[in-house]
């Protein structure tokens, strides 16, 4: 259960590298200046303009471009040692409850937010405060039998005054940490100007924000506390779409129980005299350690962990999980201990989403699109998978000409000595260091990017081909699955066996629809002057509206010119809308 020193590894700015390129193509730079914009909301970095010939210089000393993700999770993960959680009675008032908490110490953060109840996390500047708190929380009285003296900390606020807050006090300010209505989408994206500017709302609408990834963060530390009571020295990181830049608000939260950084591992005898090591008890294989280690977590959690209720111990899949629903947060959540993999495919998304801000916008895009039309699903079955479709939309962008990202390959040749990872044999090596990547120059706009996506995979060969971001080509299908797509690490799996061929070929059927409806001038262009916006749904707006795309026997030849019926329907109706008089 060891990570390899390169999830580790620092990295370099990645805007320096891609605004080099992009110096002097106005259209593009437009387009990337309103990306950088929304993506300071992002799993909490801060995007950093590179210094242009002429610019002036900063003698800081301190390092350009966002933060690597081994940076951002140690910061995050030092956030939530000094959070609590604090649950909280609606009418309670602002200025008095942060009042009683300075008590303790200074506050660095604070929000509010609202699931199953209001909650606060409460950054202080101190650990010492949170102890000097959790010392002044009594455990409750009423039924006390029934109770396990369990202390966290997840707290609740209790008021003792004897007069009643006023009738006219607000409520605290919460924070939305769940995405909007798709209909409410389709209306704020009919608002906007162009269709770079529609996905460039979309993504601000559905990404993480700086307090729903604070939130995730606080969550594992909470969720440490109960395995530190066999780890004492453990961490549990969160991987996935929670940290690698694609998290969309509301996303499940999956954990990674790491014993790496437990005291002795390293440890060298001396060449002589005495040592001393631990008694283990030795079992049959790694995965029964994993088994066993999350069996008893899950009893933990399912007895003693407050507000985590349905506790499954789903110990006999490929990769053994604990799953629960944590109440406080909102968020269903995954537990691993054993899923080195997973934790590699999470930087190499996070490194793909540094190196080009189109790249996490077409891949928001893409997946909000899919989600719309049922092409994927919370519900486990033949649906594309998010992971399935993010690496086809990093297929496709290394498929430009010039490509728009490097292939893996060539991110392994780039590799130094630091980044050298093997993992059960596997070669997780690729490299960190933006410095070493140089990209080419791709001034494709993001309106041209989601077209041309939609028609190529279209047109993409899916009977005979296979996905395969390391080569970033085409390859013959090793097996006869409907979908091939190739594991960018454990390349002799499918990371879409599941799909089955009426799913591939809905998929196909809404990219032919999609493909043309972009391709319109009526649906291109937005409608009305701007001192009588409309909210006709237009554009991207109306790629979201609801289909009538269903099985389909056989994959039809995509034509350009071809039309659906649906879409004339459409057309016909959004037309005859715009011309009808206003009263």
């Amino acid at each position: 259960m060891r990570f390899s020193s390169s999830f580790r590894t620092a990295m370099a700015s990645p805007y320096t590298v891609h605004r080099l390129h992009m110096r002097g193509r106005n259209p593009v730079v437009k387009c990337l200046n309103t990306i950088e914009t929304i993506l300071r909301r992002s799993v909490g970095t801060e995007p950093v303009v590179a210094h242009t010939e002429g610019a002036q210089g900063d003698d800081s000393g301190e390092k350009d471009g966002p933060k690597s993700l081994s940076e951002l999770m140690a910061d995050r993960q030092e956030q939530a040692e000094k959070s609590v959680l604090i649950s909280c009675p609606s009418r309670t008032s602002e200025k008095k409850f942060l009042k009683f908490l300075s008590k303790h110490g200074d506050i660095n953060k604070h929000f509010f937010y609202e699931s199953y109840g209001v909650y606060a996390v409460v950054e202080f500047a101190r650990r010492d405060s949170v102890a000097s708190l959790l010392e002044s929380a009594a455990i409750p009285s009423v039924n006390h039998e029934c109770m396990v003296p369990f202390k966290s900390r997840l707290l609740s606020l209790s008021n003792h005054s004897l007069a009643a807050p006023p009738a006219q006090q607000p409520g605290l300010p919460c924070r939305p940490q769940a995405t909007v209505s798709i209909n409410e989408l389709i209306q704020r994206l009919s608002r906007e100007d162009s269709v770079d500017d529609q996905i460039g709302a979309l993504t601000e609408t559905y990404q993480l924000t700086e307090e729903n990834s604070r939130l995730r963060f606080l969550v594992c530390s909470l969720l440490k506390d109960v395995a530190a009571a066999y780890f004492p020295e453990c961490t549990i990181r969160p991987f996935g779409s929670s940290v690698n830049g694609f998290g969309k608000l509301g996303c499940d939260l999956d954990m990674f129980l790491d014993l790496d950084n437990i005291s002795g591992w390293n440890f060298k005898p001396p060449k002589s005299g005495l040592s001393l090591e631990y008694q283990m008890k030795r079992t049959n294989s790694e995965r029964h350690v994993t088994q066993s280690i999350l069996s008893v977590i899950g009893e933990c959690v399912d007895h003693f962990g407050p507000g985590c209720v349905g506790v499954q111990k789903i110990l006999n899949a490929r990769c053994p999980l604990v799953r629960f629903a944590h109440q406080p947060s909102g968020f269903q959540c995954d537990l691993t201990a054993n899923n080195r993999v997973a934790m590699k495919s999470t930087e190499l998304l996070y490194l793909y989403g540094e190196l080009d801000p189109r790249v996490r916008s077409l891949v928001f895009t893409v997946r909000c699109w899919a989600r719309a039309h049922g092409v994927t699903s919370s519900i486990p079955g033949a649906w594309i998978t998010n992971f399935s479709l993010t690496v086809m939309v990093l297929f496709f962008l290394q498929k430009r000409s010039p490509p728009i990202i490097p292939t893996l390959d060539r991110l392994r040749d780039l590799a130094g000595p630091a980044d050298e990872s093997v993992i059960e044999g596997n070669d997780c090596t690729f490299a960190t260091d933006f410095s070493k990547i140089q990209l080419q120059s791709n001034t494709d706009t993001l309106e041209q990017l989601l077209g041309d996506f939609f028609e190529f995979y279209a047109m993409f060969p899916f009977s005979r081909m296979s996905i395969n971001i390391r080569k970033g080509r085409e390859q013959n299908k090793p097996e006869m699955a409907p979908l091939h797509i190739q594991n960018p690490f454990e390349t002799s799996l499918n990371v879409s066996k599941n799909v089955n061929t009426s799913q591939l070929d809905r998929f196909v059927a809404l990219c032919q629809e999609s493909a043309w409806l972009l391709q319109q001038s009526e649906t291109r262009t937005q409608r009305g002057s701007s001192g009588n916006r409309t909210t006709t749904p237009w554009g991207l707006a109306t790629l979201l509206l609801p289909s009538k795309v269903v099985g389909i026997k056989g994959r039809k030849k995509y034509k350009k010119e071809g039309a659906s019926e649906r879409i004339k329907s459409l057309l016909e109706t959004l037309k005859n809308k715009n011309e009808e008089p206003k009263s």
